[in-house]
C-alpha cells in the first residue's frame, strides 16, 4: 500500500495507465516513500488480474511478488561497504549488465519484466551510459521505474528518457494523521532537521553526535571545535554529515539574525537567537566552502583536517563584529 499523501500522485497515473511509458523516474526528496510507491507500481504492472489499476493480491503474481521472488521483477540497490560509512555507495557497470541481461529474456509468467533501480543517482558514469543505451532501444513489455532524491545529479542524457513523476512531500496535518493513525511517537525535531520527511530513519548515535555538535557551535571555542573534529573522526562518519549539519545550522542562523524561526533546529531557537551578528560576507563564504566540499563528502580525504578547517572558518564567522 502506498502512503496517504501519495494518493493523488497514483490517481494521475492511474489516469495515463494506457500510455504508460517504459521508464519513469519518481523525483523527490529521501524519506517521503517514493520507494513504496516504486514497488506498488511494480507489483501492479506484474499482477495478472489487477482491478482498476490496482493489484489483485490473490493472483500468483502477487504472492510472488508479496514473497521477493518474483522472476520478472528485479530490484537494483548499491551495496554500502559494511567496513566504512565513508565510501560512496555506487552501482556499478557489471551491475548495470546484469540488468540488461534481465531485460533481454523473456517473461517467466508472460506479462510484463520491471526494474526498479534506487537511487538511480548512485549509478558512476560508466553504469549510467550502459543504461542510457537500454533506455533508448527498451526491449518489448519492460518497464524501468528509476528512483531519485537529487535527479540534478543524473546524467542529461539519461533524464532526457524518463517520464518524471514528482512526488509530493506530506504536509504537516498529513504527518501528524500518519503518526496518530500508526501508533508513532511524534519527533518534530526529526521532522523539521528532515526538512518534513517522516521516513527518514537515523541511527540514535549519529543523532547524538550531530547534537554534540550544534552545542558545540552554539558557544563555540577553538578547543572544543577542534575536539568534536577529532571525535567525529575517531567515529569514522562521511564528511558529507558534517557538511549538512553544519549548513543546517547556518541557514537557520542567518534566520535568526533576521528573528524568523529555525526551518531545520527549531529545538535550539534559543541559542542560534544568542549567535553574535556576523558579516554577511563571511557567512556567504563559508557557505559557498561547505557547498564546493559537498562532492568531496564521501570521499577518502582527510576528514578530520577539512573539519578542522571549516572549525575555525566557522569560529571566524562568530568572532568577527559586524561592521
Amino acid at each position: 500500500m502506498i502512503y496517504p499523501w501519495q494518493q493523488a500522485s497514483w490517481q494521475h497515473l492511474s489516469a495515463r495507465w494506457q500510455t504508460l511509458p517504459h521508464a519513469v523516474l519518481l523525483s523527490g526528496q529521501q524519506g517521503i516513500g517514493k520507494q513504496v510507491f516504486a514497488q506498488h507500481l511494480a507489483q501492479t504492472l506484474l499482477c495478472e488480474q489487477p482491478l482498476a489499476q490496482q493489484a489483485c493480491q490473490q493472483c500468483s503474481g502477487c504472492h510472488l511478488f508479496a514473497q521477493n521472488s518474483h522472476p520478472d521483477y528485479l530490484f537494483v540497490t548499491p551495496e554500502q561497504d559494511a567496513s566504512s560509512a565513508r565510501k560512496l555507495a555506487q552501482i556499478k557497470v557489471d551491475t548495470v549488465r546484469e540488468i540488461l541481461a534481465f531485460a533481454q529474456l523473456s517473461s517467466h509468467q508472460g506479462g510484463k519484466r520491471v526494474v526498479v533501480i534506487s537511487p538511480a543517482e548512485s549509478l558512476n558514469i560508466q553504469a549510467a551510459n550502459a543504461l542510457l543505451k537500454v533506455l533508448e532501444e527498451p526491449p518489448e513489455n519492460v518497464v524501468f521505474i528509476l528512483i531519485s532524491h537529487h535527479r540534478d545529479r543524473l546524467l542529461p542524457t539519461v533524464l532526457s528518457r524518463l517520464q518524471i513523476i514528482a512526488m509530493p512531500k506530506p504536509t504537516p496535518q498529513e504527518v501528524q494523521t500518519y503518526w496518530q493513525q500508526q501508533g508513532l511517537q511524534a519527533d518534530m525535531a526529526q521532522l523539521a532537521f528532515h526538512a518534513g520527511s517522516p521516513l527518514q530513519q537515523e541511527d540514535e548515535a549519529v543523532s547524538a553526535l550531530r547534537e554534540q555538535w550544534l552545542h558545540v557551535l552554539a558557544k563555540p571555542r577553538l578547543l572544543a571545535l577542534l575536539d568534536f573534529a577529532h571525535s567525529f573522526d575517531q567515529q569514522k562518519r562521511p564528511l558529507a554529515e558534517a557538511l549538512d549539519w553544519l549548513y543546517k545550522w547556518l541557514v537557520d542562523a542567518a534566520l535568526a539574525q533576521q528573528n524568523v524561526n529555525a526551518l531545520y533546529y527549531p529545538q535550539h531557537q534559543q541559542a542560534l537567537s544568542q549567535l553574535p551578528a556576523y558579516p554577511t560576507y563571511l557567512w556567504q563564504q563559508l557557505v559557498e566552502k561547505l557547498h564546493d566540499l559537498m562532492p568531496f563528502g564521501h570521499h577518502t580525504l582527510n576528514v578530520k583536517l577539512q573539519l578542522e578547517d571549516i572549525c575555525i572558518d566557522y569560529l571566524n564567522l562568530m568572532t568577527t563584529k559586524e561592521s
